[in-house]
């Protein structure tokens, strides 16, 4: 799957409403048939951070997804509600879905 990791600095004037400025992309995407997750999470450090976490299928739903139509319409219509380009680390991961991270295993409750 391809893992993708993005932090978007909002405008300060807009960070309360980003989840509401970004839906239509975001249930757009998460209806593709190649995506996995398309997640936000607001920073707990800087109000005005959120925090993308996606992931999709394989390259040709990594593709299809930059190729669609919300994809383009989000490219204009998002960054002028944005404080600077956001940044991303994207990886090719040999998985399709969450591992356990065992260090922290919860036992089983019955």
């Amino acid at each position: 799957m391809i893992f993708i990791t993005a932090k978007f600095r909002i405008r300060p004037e807009h960070a309360d409403r980003w989840p509401e400025i970004a839906a239509e992309f975001t249930q757009a995407t998460r209806a593709e048939p190649g995506c996995l997750w398309f997640d936000w999470s607001r920073s707990l450090d800087d109000p005005n951070e959120y925090v993308l976490v996606e992931a999709f299928r394989d390259d040709q739903a990594g593709a299809a997804h930059v190729q669609s139509e919300h994809f383009k319409k989000a490219q204009q219509t998002l960054p002028p509600h944005l404080a600077e380009t956001p940044r991303i680390v994207s990886t090719t991961v040999e998985q399709q879905d969450w591992s356990q991270l065992g260090e922290m295993a919860v036992p089983a409750q019955g």
